[in-house]
């Protein structure tokens, strides 16, 4: 099936795109397309002007910033995955995108596109929610910051404004954590049935200079827990009830399966369901891949 008609600008700059957008009503932001393509050709998505934001060089680019990463709006999903920076610094995010797709998607596919496009079975928003990233925004009044938990809203819904871009995503530090992303994949399209996102450090209970001096025994346990559930629900899902059962607990078999056992009451009722797999199916296996994310992040963490 072919796109309907419409107008096509190619922006050269932020500034330029925020022009375009406020002077065409209802237009389609452009990056890689892989999200936006698809769309158009089944009259899904039928705007009356598409903006190529797709040569923007102040969008491209993964780089260190203070305690974290900066990462361009135009980084696709393989730069992400080989990216020394990102394997340092969020390794469960380079892990995540090597999984996306199939390498012609990889390349062309981008993280702004996918995390505006607010796929629930997409896997970098479940990532991005358990590393506490942040969204940077452009749009008519300036720039501002919007944590991941605030940004998705519903299913393929954001709290993008209707002249917004996307520019950056800013994601801090999990160095000396251990990070991981595990998921169920459809057979065919290799989305999410079900994500889970881990960040866990491990370190000692207690354990001060008087510990020191004393020669007291320290007991090493889970710190800084992180949980996120995505595929199954219409957002990311921080499962709180999981981390506290981690935080000051051992690094054990029983702590992890006491832990992944939590996850079902932070996942709740609001389920997807497709012919593949019910919501119900998804929600009774999720407890056994977020034990498996966890037994992985703590198989890295120190």
């Amino acid at each position: 099936m072919f796109a309907a008609d419409f107008e096509y600008y190619r922006a050269g700059s932020v500034a330029e795109a925020g022009q375009l957008l406020a002077a065409h009503p209802g237009a389609k932001l452009l990056a890689g397309g892989h999200s936006l393509i698809p769309l158009l050709k089944l009259r899904l998505a039928a705007p009356a002007a598409v903006i190529d934001i797709g040569r923007i060089a102040e969008l491209r680019g993964i780089s260190t910033d203070g305690d974290g990463l900066r990462i361009g709006a135009l980084a696709t999903h393989a730069e992400i995955a080989a990216s020394d920076a990102v394997r340092e610094h969020a390794a469960a995010l380079a892990e995540a995108a090597g999984q996306i797709g199939d390498p012609a998607v990889r390349n062309r596919g981008t993280i702004g596109g996918n995390v505006a496009h607010a796929d629930p079975a997409s896997d970098l928003p479940t990532v991005l929610a358990a590393l506490g990233a942040t969204v940077t925004v452009a749009g008519s009044g300036g720039e501002r910051s919007i944590a991941v938990g605030d940004f998705f809203t519903g299913v393929m819904t954001t709290s993008l404004g209707e002249n917004d871009l996307l520019t950056s995503i800013r994601v801090p530090s999990a160095a000396g954590r251990g990070t991981a992303y595990v998921k169920f994949s459809h057979p065919a399209s290799r989305y999410a049935v079900i994500g889970v996102a881990v960040s866990l450090g491990i370190g000692t209970k207690g354990g001060g200079w008087i510990s020191k001096i004393k020669g007291e025994q320290k007991e090493t346990v889970c710190t800084e827990a992180a949980v996120a559930v995505g595929g199954l629900v219409p957002t990311p899902v921080r499962c709180g009830a999981v981390e506290a059962a981690l935080n000051d607990q051992p690094p054990t078999a029983e702590t992890f399966a006491a832990a992944a056992a939590a996850a079902s009451g932070d996942i709740g009722d609001d389920l997807l369901g497709d012919v593949f797999a019910s919501g119900e199916y998804r929600k009774a296996v999720a407890p056994v891949y977020v034990r498996r994310a966890i037994e992985a992040a703590a198989g890295r963490a120190g």
